[in-house]
């Protein structure tokens, strides 16, 4: 069986969107289909995992205790963060916004399932962390399938590994990769916010490439 053709077109497209990708932290309010999330969620799963393994394990965190004290574990944890960094460094991170769970209408936390017999753990011996390498494929995944309809995805790191578990009530053996939130942009660029905030610029390409 002959497979789809992607011609030119196609092509820039994808580039387009993968050049306005951005990581969301300015949410507006307005709801958002929950098909659409569903959708995409279900076309992430179809990422690549070690071994068939399929290890990624989705969150809807919809309790308003349990958002409030996501949004309290971030603060805890941005404080800790600005006290690493001094002078101008310490200065310009104060005044980043890193988060949106006050705004975002939908939130998801994301687990890797390490200990997941299935795929009977090809491919992961070695290296039993590509597990949860697979379960970053699938957010990527759904980062690109979200932004085609207009959604933003904000990647929420400034969280406490060992309590998410705890706090979303599940399985003590998953390990937490991240927590997501989803929403309507409030602001649309192609730059990143970092950049524009003068974080940290771009590097050249160059500067990834080795050759042996």
């Amino acid at each position: 069986m002959a497979g789809p053709v992607f011609d030119e077109e196609f092509r820039a497209k994808l580039f387009d969107l993968s050049k306005w990708r951005r990581d969301v932290r300015h949410f507006k309010s307005d709801p958002v289909d929950e098909q659409i999330i569903l959708d995409c969620l279900e076309e992430a799963t179809h990422a690549p995992s070690v071994g068939n393994s399929q290890p990624w394990r989705f969150v809807f965190v919809e309790d308003a205790e349990k958002r409030a004290r996501l949004a309290e574990y971030f603060e805890q944890e941005n404080e800790k963060a600005l006290k690493s960094y001094i002078n101008e460094r310490a200065e310009k991170y104060a005044k980043l916004k890193l988060e949106g769970i006050r705004q975002a209408p939908v939130q998801i936390s994301v687990f890797a399932d390490t200990g997941t017999k299935v795929g009977y753990n090809l491919g992961s011996r070695s290296m039993p962390q590509s597990k949860i390498y697979s379960v970053v494929a699938a957010i990527q995944v759904l980062w690109f399938l979200l932004r085609s309809y207009g959604v933003g995805l904000g990647w929420v790191s400034i969280l406490p590994p060992d309590k998410m578990t705890g706090l979303m009530d599940v399985d003590p053996d998953w390990t937490f990769v991240g927590h997501l939130c989803i929403g309507y942009p409030k602001f649309e660029t192609d730059t990143p916010e970092l950049v524009q905030m003068k974080w940290q610029d771009r590097l050249d390409f160059d500067k990834f490439i080795t050759r042996r």
